[in-house]
């Protein structure tokens, strides 16, 4: 018998298994919340969880009713209460525990809804240790609980609180492992819902958030006021835009589809991206090139849609072609729109006309002087790409349809002895290392040309594939991987400098990363410790007894393979580079990266810590260690 006809005969109805939803959804989480994680990214499971009962509550909203939605974070228990019309009091089982069940599959009571197909709250359901459901309707309430997606009790009472449904539940630990929830994240979703459903108000532990303006409230608080013109505000039925110019050189967009926060866009931002370039063009009758129209644009499209269709459950990409049964599509809806109201306020406002106008030909005449300089440096990384000293690939790369195309990642070191370690110590399957020679150049203030004139920045665009847009960035994580002293430090500021200056959506598509290395390893006979605070490394010189021996890494070169594996695998630290809307980007890097100025001449001289601090820190340990082990007569540890 062959292997083949082996492997078919032990192939049989027993190996035929049918799951019930719960167990299916349990066994499978990653195709109903995407990843799981810890709580520590802003697209971990337990936020989508809240955005899923969330999405419910918004929903009823969208239909007129209930004006507020409550939310209350305690630890891991998470309450929502909406105020909208209540389940049906028959159906609350269904709606919470069975499959295909929702009124969402109703176009006459959800015309145009977030939570569009009832899952949702089914895989908050499964994915909870508690679930508790009420509904209430016209005086009376219906309570359900559920321990991991099994009902466990159920009560009906009389009461005089308003209609609306309440969900209380705790996400499983069992399915997530240790997790904690980020209050920064949640208050960022609740915004976002905010700025798209003006008047509405979401209380967060009692805080309220609520926006005036709808999408002109994002423009301008995520931008501060870091914008060539005031914002162009345009609303119309099912869609909403807000847009303006920046300083800087990339696109930025917000877009949302029925309420949905698409972070990877879709049909609709397309569409958006096209319609500007069209009504730029027909407006100054100019065929100025799309890029030198979209450079530095800032800008925030939502529309609402009848049954869109999203690449995955968690709706991040629209792929939606049609608009509504009548056959009219995303694409023309949006560029219609556009060309009629965009021309209108552009013929109504001629001084930002003006201002749009001078920031399309300053971008156009930049982008010719530097084309030639342009041509050179791609036939150059071109040539080196195949042996490029600097870079060490890894063979899986983001955007490759393979199951690890998430856990791509490059580091980008200082000098050969440290990419030298990591080389030898990463996994080559998803792992890359790019070099640099030492500190790269200060780019604070500099154009977009010296991208292309500096070999390094050239290379490390080439290496990353962003020189166009982000769509086809070649690794999920760019990790600053430099020493934990001051030249390290120095060489991060300057990296991130850059990204911030010519590739700020790397930043805000949270791809940059700051890679945190041990400071100490403490060790005795019997165990090793690997510290990466000072305050690590006293609490294992006081448990590891008496004269433990310490090393002071220095630099990462002087870290073994064997032990950097330790450092980039399961449990490597990375501390994520983000920007958030309260963040003056400008003034902080004028002050960090600009000229020197006495202002930050006196900020350093009023923080330095005088190497007699450290030497009395580092003795009060020592004793301490040795009064805890009640040796007090012991020989110091080895000097640090």
């Amino acid at each position: 018998m062959t292997a083949a006809q082996e492997a078919a005969s032990n192939y049989s109805e027993e190996h035929i298994q049918t799951l019930d939803w719960k167990e299916h959804i349990r066994r499978r989480p990653g195709m109903y919340i995407g990843k799981l994680g810890d709580g520590s990214q802003p697209d971990d499971g337990i936020y989508i969880l809240i955005k899923e009962v969330l999405d419910n509550s918004l929903d009823e909203y969208m239909m007129g009713f209930g004006k507020q939605i409550e939310i209350n974070v305690e630890e891991t228990t998470v309450t929502i209460r909406d105020y909208g019309r209540g389940i049906p009091l028959g159906k609350l089982e269904e709606v919470a525990s069975k499959m295909n069940t929702g009124a969402k599959y109703d176009s006459k009571a959800f015309k145009k809804s977030v939570g569009l197909n009832g899952v949702g709250i089914k895989a908050v359901n499964a994915l909870s240790s508690t679930f508790t459901i009420t509904s209430t309707r016209d005086g009376e309430a219906r309570t359900i609980e559920f321990a991991a997606g099994r009902k466990v009790g159920e009560h009906t009472d009389s009461t005089g609180e308003k209609n609306g449904t309440r969900v209380q539940f705790v996400a499983d630990v069992a399915v997530f492992g240790a997790y904690r929830y980020n209050f920064e994240y949640i208050e960022t979703m609740l915004r976002n819902y905010t700025y798209l459903n003006a008047g509405l108000v979401i209380r967060f532990n009692g805080v309220p958030y609520v926006s005036k303006h709808g999408l002109l409230d994002l423009l301008t608080e995520s931008v501060g006021g870091d914008f060539l013109y005031p914002p162009i505000h345009l609303k119309g039925e099912d869609i909403e835009v807000a847009m303006t110019h920046g300083n800087g050189y990339n696109e930025s967009y917000y877009s949302f589809v029925n309420g949905q926060h698409t972070t990877q866009g879709g049909t609709h931002q397309a569409a958006f991206r096209e319609a500007v370039v069209k009504t730029v063009r027909e407006f100054y009758k100019k065929d100025f090139d799309a890029a030198d129209i979209r450079t530095s644009i800032i800008a925030a499209i939502s529309i609402k849609v009848e049954e869109p269709v999203f690449e995955s459950q968690t709706k991040t990409k629209l792929g939606s072609k049609e608009m509504s049964p009548d056959g009219v599509t995303v694409r023309n809806f949006v560029i219609d729109f556009l060309k009629e109201h965009l021309d209108n306020y552009l013929h109504k406002n001629p001084e930002t006309a003006d201002i749009l106008l001078k920031k399309i030909q300053e971008a156009e005449k930049e982008r010719k002087a530097i084309s030639g300089i342009q041509k050179k440096a791609r036939e150059f990384a071109k040539k080196v790409s195949l042996h490029n000293k600097k870079l060490r690939d890894c063979r899986v790369h983001l955007g490759d349809k393979d199951e690890r195309a998430e856990e791509s990642a490059i580091f980008i070191t200082e000098g050969d002895s440290a990419s030298g370690s990591i080389t030898k110590s990463r996994d080559v399957n998803t792992q890359a290392v790019f070099s640099l020679r030492g500190k790269p150049l200060n780019t604070y203030g500099l154009t977009k040309k010296i991208v292309y004139e500096n070999e390094e920045f050239n290379l490390l665009q080439a290496a990353l594939n962003i020189e166009e847009d982000m769509d086809n960035l070649r690794y999920n994580k760019v990790i600053i991987a430099t020493d934990a002293d001051v030249d390290g430090m120095h060489i991060r500021l300057l990296l991130i400098t850059f990204f911030l200056q010519f590739f700020p959506d790397i930043i805000r598509g949270g791809h940059l990363y700051i890679l945190q290395t041990p400071l100490f390893r403490v060790r005795n006979k019997k165990e090793t410790r690997y510290c990466y605070t000072e305050t690590e490394r006293q609490q294992a010189i006081a448990q590891l007894g008496a004269n433990p021996e310490i090393t002071r890494f220095k630099g990462l070169g002087e870290i073994s393979p064997n032990e950097f594996k330790e450092f980039i695998g399961e449990g490597m630290r990375l501390e994520k580079v983000r920007l958030t809307k309260g963040d003056p980007i400008a003034d902080l890097l004028e002050f960090y990266m600009g000229k020197n100025t006495q202002e930050r001449q006196d900020f350093i001289i009023d923080n330095l810590k005088i190497e007699e601090d450290l030497i009395e820190e580092l003795e009060n340990a020592q004793l301490l260690a040795r009064a805890v082990d009640g040796e007090e007569d012991e020989q110091p540890a080895e000097a640090i």
